[in-house]
């Protein structure tokens, strides 16, 4: 009943749409990529004309220490950055190209292009509508900070307050959004991340309890520093996790530079003309490859949700569009950048369609039912009573046993693939009764992989002259990167939870946060991907609604902020500063 439930809410998130022609265009791909589209034309391709005043800004040379905020915009942008950089940037886009196939990369630039614009307005609103807060004389804690601002605030005091024929509904909104990006705190960024982590660290032997309670005490150490602590971490561990990451796929695509371009050039077509792909892609389905780049994109640089803007809002500034500049380099650097590598290693090693010899656990979380369908997909079926087997193979024409959505073609019962397996296969009691009546939990098997797994399998390809260390740079980055979201996405819920229920729950949040990351660390958690990918949706709604009303004020204080160049002056403040610094 909970798979039910959890198959219509995702349906309704992000399936349901408006029928054109035999395709249907999911609301929210309209919604996401529309609101994109209309703030670049608004605010005239400012994704591309303000690039370079966001590096500006960024390097600090306009920071002046006297204004507002908890945090320099360097440290605002990483903190962001760390939530953002994350398992999606290795597990996510091997997903979107295992299910969407290569095509899919395109659709992820798409979005990450449109994401930019999206980024600056909400960043910049939150960063107008911000409150910044007297520490309490009785209740001084450093994980309180002093602003707080997001979604919720600009939903609230921008829309709420300005119509208050609307304020009930208004409010409601801004509740209902604080609501849903704390729950996507605990899942997105929380128990995947602890979940992938613990999975990557089972390879090496090491139990998932140990993994959960050694990664649950480096974040409680640092979250309950507060956001100016969560900031100092970050803006050494951002770019340490950047550099290495990228730096090793720079070596494999320098060591296959010959295929590159060709890479490129099956990345446009199959976007626009997909073919049958290893798992769900089948031949002109677009719009499955469109969805799937458009779901791991939104999921990676989390532009139009809503979360950024709460990390971008404790910047030290009292002008809103600076801090907007600064973010719109994280689309760029999240997926542009670092998304376009995994993609391009996964694409060019040949990973994303490759079987390799695996060992199928029937009481598998990675296992699935599926069947052929036309023109060239599987498609996941309900679970049948039996598979029968014959010299390995199943009987054809039915429901087939699944790896990662694609069916395993032969099975055997050794892992040097030598004895074929004969008998059935029972998913009631998920175990394999050969003809002799041995039974087995788990038969062995060429399968396809998915997720982080097989983005390391493509950096220990493409680095084979390492030995291992190309899939220890990966191994490295998903803890690094999985740490480091956790960290960051604590903040954001304890921005919501401040805002739903005072100062005094903050506390209480950071412990529930702690007990469930480690909980995602030990539990099995099947259908964690697709909860996260609910809650996701859920807050980008009415985050896009508040972005849309308020586009006029977000143009009003860009031509502002332009016409005025402000920089200037905090140009000639920092350099005062620095100077005083150096006396002192």
């Amino acid at each position: 009943m909970f798979e039910t439930i959890v198959k219509k809410l995702e349906y309704a998130v992000w399936d349901f749409g408006i029928p054109i022609g035999d395709e249907m265009i999911p609301i929210l791909a309209i919604a996401l990529l529309g609101t994109g589209v209309f703030l670049t034309l608004r605010l005239g391709f400012l994704q591309i004309r303000r690039l370079g005043h966001g590096f500006a800004v960024t390097s600090g040379k306009y920071d002046d220490p006297a204004e507002p905020g908890d945090v320099p915009h360097f440290q605002a942008l990483t903190t962001a950055l760390s939530a953002t950089v994350g398992i999606g940037n290795i597990a996510g886009v091997a997903i979107a190209i295992h299910l969407g196939g290569p095509g899919a990369l395109f659709w992820m630039w798409v979005t990450a292009g449109l994401g930019m614009v999206l980024k600056y307005s909400e960043v910049t609103l939150a960063q107008h509508f911000r409150q910044v807060e007297v520490p309490d004389k009785d209740h001084p804690h450093a994980w309180d900070g002093s602003v707080s601002g997001g979604p919720m605030y600009y939903i609230e005091y921008g829309l709420a307050r300005r119509f208050k024929r609307m304020w009930v509904p208004f409010k409601a909104m801004a509740v209902f959004f604080a609501c849903a990006l704390t729950c996507t705190s605990f899942l997105t960024g929380n128990g995947i991340q602890a979940n992938t982590v613990a999975d990557t660290m089972a390879e090496f032997g090491i139990p998932d309890f140990a993994t959960g309670l050694a990664t649950t005490t480096i974040i409680g150490l640092v979250i309950l520093g507060g956001i100016k602590r969560i900031g100092a971490v970050t803006s050494v561990l951002a770019p340490v996790m950047a550099a290495v990451y990228i730096l090793g796929a720079l070596t494999i695509l320098g060591l296959n530079y010959d295929q590159v371009v060709p890479t490129f050039a099956l990345i446009f077509r199959e976007a626009f003309e997909p073919t049958a792909g290893i798992a769900g892609t089948g031949v002109g389905a677009m719009m499955v490859t469109m969805m799937w780049g458009i779901r791991r994109g939104l999921f990676s640089n989390e532009a139009g949700q809503g979360s950024a803007p709460i990390a971008h809002a404790a910047a030290k500034t009292d002008e809103p569009v600076s801090e907007g500049a600064v973010a719109l380099l994280e689309p760029f650097i999240d997926t542009l950048m670092i998304c376009t590598m995994t993609g391009l290693v996964i694409i060019i090693t040949g990973v994303w369609s490759a079987r390799v010899p695996t060992e199928v656990r029937l009481d598998g979380d990675d296992l699935s039912w599926v069947v052929w369908t036309e023109p060239g997909a599987w498609e996941k079926d309900e679970e049948p009573e039996q598979i029968e087997v014959r010299d390995g193979v199943a009987v054809p024409g039915g429901t087939q046993l699944g790896w990662h959505e694609v069916a395993v073609e032969r099975f055997f019962v050794d892992e040097e693939l030598r004895v074929p397996f004969s008998g059935s296969i029972d998913p009631a009691t998920k175990t394999a009764v050969a003809s002799d009546g041995t039974e087995y939990d788990g038969l062995w098997g060429e399968a396809v992989e998915n997720g982080a797994p097989l983005t390391k399998m493509a950096f220990e390809r493409g680095l084979a002259g390492l030995g291992g260390w190309g899939g220890m740079i990966v191994v490295l980055s998903v803890v690094l990167f999985a740490v480091s979201t956790a960290i960051s996405w604590s903040y954001y819920g304890d921005r919501c939870t401040n805002y739903l229920f005072g100062r005094r729950a903050i506390l209480p949040y950071k412990l529930l946060f702690l007990v469930a990351h480690f909980l995602g660390s030990v539990l099995g958690l099947k259908t964690i991907w697709t909860l996260g990918d609910i809650a996701l949706g859920m807050a980008t709604f009415p985050n896009l609604i508040a972005v849309l009303l308020l586009s006029g004020l977000v143009a009003k204080l860009t031509r502002s902020y332009f016409q005025r160049r402000p920089w200037i002056e905090n140009l000639a403040a920092h350099q005062r500063w620095k100077q005083e610094h150096r006396r002192k």
